[in-house]
């Protein structure tokens, strides 16, 4: 198969990123943007895999991941059809499917050797993003919509199509001669999303193209860009790590509180790493009721008051189920060095700190101990590093 020229409006930052020397794996879902994706990557080239997510909802999924596998063929580009079995027909199946696909596509990406991976999403999507913020009363970072290019479980999803409409896309491959798939579930009004799809197209009658709402969301995260770089400097002056918690050390109500919002949010980053996180009316009463004083258990993390000190700690409960290999890291942030062996595991010291007689030593509180890794032999407790408990290991905290 031939490749063809790469439209203008596609700049050099899709080229730099496919030609940069490492691979790049594209998520390819058999629609008109994804496909557009595939085609013109090709006609850059580079170390491009490719994946397919099925998510078996619909007969012709099937057909559409080999429609796509067939297109990898023709261009020698290797290609994965990656199928989803998770879906118990019950809560938001938009939700649990988007969630199955970053997932799936998070599994296949480290087992290839992935750290970037590029989505189809166009200006269109960031436009029906905008509108759902708008929807739902969202802040600067809600309207801020989708950023082009994200971080998440420790890959970089880039987003190359964010400022080229869908109508432009399809334009390209009728032109060129190319096919794709409609997916009838994109025309249904049972979902938001598409109910919002048909309320972005009569607003484009008023001006409000999704050029317009782009350029919204743009202006939007550069607002956010400079809070975030705030909070970033008020962090390196009022936080401080202590063991596996973070405090914070200013009294939240001096703070406006969008300043203290965004600072507790960071703080429980940095204890949760892999931290999802809370919807809108979750941060109003997480706020609420920090700033009366009153301690919180939010998204895996436990906030209490050491008198004016703020201290954000892991749930104990959060992590109770957490075992990997001792040479694993664990909770996305701890690693520890000692005498490993195959028969040990990393597990939270949890009730074991009623064998670590020390512990107070440490200046943490008990809860914050029994959230932090401990070296285990079966039931038997071998090493709590940050509880003073046994030799020969010790734990750190990794950079992100």
């Amino acid at each position: 198969m031939s490749v063809v020229p790469l439209p203008p409006v596609l700049a050099s930052g899709f080229a730099e990123l496919l030609q940069g020397g490492a691979p790049v794996g594209l998520a390819v879902s058999g629609g008109g943007d994804s496909i557009a994706l595939l085609h013109l990557a090709a006609a850059i080239g580079g170390q491009i895999s490719v994946a397919s997510v099925d998510h078996g909802l619909r007969p012709e999924s099937a057909a559409e991941c080999a429609m796509v596998a067939d297109i990898c063929t023709s261009y020698g580009l290797p290609h994965r059809t990656l199928k989803w079995t998770g879906w118990d027909r019950r809560g938001n199946l938009q939700d649990h499917a988007r969630r199955a696909r970053y997932g799936l596509l998070a599994d296949w990406a480290r087992g290839a050797g992935l750290a970037d991976i590029a989505l189809g999403h166009t200006a269109d999507d960031q436009a029906e993003t905008v509108v759902m913020a708008l929807a739902r009363g969202a802040g600067v970072d809600g309207l801020a919509g989708m950023a082009a290019v994200t971080c998440r479980d420790g890959l970089r999803y880039h987003r190359p199509l964010l400022q080229v409409t869908r109508a432009a896309l399809r334009a390209y491959l009728v032109a060129t001669g190319r096919v794709w798939c409609d997916d009838p579930s994109n025309d249904d009004p049972g979902y938001e999303r598409i109910r919002i799809r048909q309320a972005v197209d009569t607003l484009a009658e008023l001006g409000l193209t999704s050029q317009t709402l782009g350029q919204v969301a743009q202006h939007m995260a550069t607002a956010a860009a400079a809070l975030d770089r705030g909070t970033a400097d008020l962090a390196a002056a009022v936080m401080m790590q202590q063991g596996g918690d973070v405090l914070i050390t200013l009294t939240l109500r001096d703070l406006s509180r969008e300043q203290a919002r965004r600072l507790v949010l960071a703080a429980m980053e940095r204890v949760h790493r892999r931290m999802t996180p809370p919807r809108k009316d979750e941060q109003q009463r997480l706020m609420q009721s920090l700033l009366h004083g009153q301690g919180v258990t939010l998204g895996g993390c436990l906030l209490t008051f050491d008198g004016p000190v703020l201290r954000i700690s892991r749930e104990p409960q959060a992590v109770a189920q957490l075992a990997t290999p001792t040479t694993a890291l664990w909770d996305a942030r701890w690693q520890l060095s000692g005498p490993h062996a195959p028969d040990l595991q990393l597990r939270a010291l949890g009730a074991g700190i009623d064998l670590c007689c020390d512990w107070r030593a440490s200046g943490l509180p008990r809860r914050s101990l029994q959230a932090t890794p401990a070296v285990w032999r079966d039931q038997t407790l071998v090493s709590a590093p940050l509880a003073g408990f046994g030799r020969d290991w010790s734990a750190q905290i990794v950079a992100d």
